[in-house]
């Protein structure tokens, strides 16, 4: 057995207890389940009496202080997220509730590849819960609590531009990079960002593998990563997820959707937001690029490399699209050489 097995074994073993001193049931089988991204063990514990349930083990204990108060607080207003049955004293483990395996993504990829009115509906499903998680549970949660950045603000955003050039630009992007013409349009970026803001939750990876579906109804995971911040960034990473690849029309669609929901939670400027979602968008598919980049590169999960092709028919489409052409002029030429 290799030595990442030992550790395997040793986390099951971790959870077997966990769950028998919980539940007072052995459990019967498991089965790992897949982190993507992340560093946690997961695992699904199944009883002697058939009942399951899933398992995490995460050395992070920021992260999971986050998770589990977000969730208690999600929960206690009635939004659809697990269950938190047990957490260790240690707060590296919990159990929680099994939501199956389904998620978003997998039932828009089922069927037929047209993005049809009921993959649509879906969608628009979805969307009218985001509100919730922005509006009306952050008014009350706790943002202390905030592992990564409490905000998504000026500090976070250089972050995410940094991350994009030291893990994706400077990885793939072989020509010589013009440092001060970069700077200019990612400073332009970020001003235009920043003219949005917002004492909102900010979900931060709205995206299709972390909607869950189970008994015809949604539910929501790794929100750990929130924080405050404005309403758009979470539609752009739900439209601009690189694998769901939605079509540019149903995309327009929904966020004109979104856009008439959250008029119901927010005083907004419909208008001005429909404008500064595409900068929204920009930021979002370069943070991810970065992770692409990290986790595919340096992390060896070469998977996510697939979602590369996908970001980058995204952004060129919106610069080409929807953002005026004098604008971003130096991103705008690098992404349109990266393009396959």
């Amino acid at each position: 057995m290799t030595s990442s097995g030992l550790i395997d074994k040793a986390f099951y073993t971790r959870l077997q207890h966990f769950h028998f001193k919980h539940f007072g049931k052995d459990v019967s089988s498991y089965e790992p389940l897949t982190a993507h991204g992340s560093d946690r063990f997961i695992i699904r514990l199944r009883s002697e009496t058939g009942s399951s349930c899933i398992g995490i083990i995460n050395n992070n204990i920021s992260e999971n202080r986050a998770f589990i108060s977000f969730g208690k607080h999600f929960k206690a207003l009635g939004l659809h997220v697990p269950e938190i049955y047990a957490v260790s004293e240690d707060l590296k483990s919990y159990l929680l509730e099994d939501l199956g395996d389904e998620t978003l993504l997998d039932k828009i990829k089922s069927g037929s590849g047209e993005f049809d009115q009921e993959k649509k509906s879906l969608y628009k499903k979805v969307i009218s819960e985001l509100p919730k998680f922005q509006v009306t549970a952050g008014k009350e949660i706790d943002y202390s609590l905030c592992y990564q950045f409490s905000e998504f603000g000026e500090e976070n955003i250089e972050y995410d531009i940094n991350y994009f050039k030291e893990r994706y630009l400077k990885v793939f992007y072989k020509e010589t990079i013009d440092e001060k013409s970069l700077k200019n349009d990612l400073d332009f970026l970020k001003k235009k960002i920043l003219e949005i803001t917002g004492n909102y939750f900010l979900y931060r990876d709205f995206q299709s593998r972390n909607i869950m579906h189970k008994d015809n109804d949604f539910f929501f995971i790794d929100f750990q990563s929130g924080r405050k911040g404005s309403l758009l960034y979470d539609l752009a990473s739900l439209l601009y997820d690189a694998k769901a690849d939605i079509p540019q029309n149903i995309r327009e669609e929904l966020l004109s959707y979104y856009l008439d929901v959250i008029t119901d939670y927010a005083d907004i400027e419909i208008a001005s937001y429909k404008d500064h979602f595409w900068y929204f968008s920009v930021i979002r598919i370069l943070q991810a690029l970065g992770a692409y980049g990290f986790l595919g590169i340096v992390k060896g999960k070469s998977r996510f490399l697939e979602s590369v092709p996908y970001a980058l028919k995204n952004i060129n489409f919106i610069f080409n699209s929807r953002i005026a052409g004098n604008e971003l002029p130096y991103l705008r030429n690098i992404f349109k050489e990266l393009l396959p």
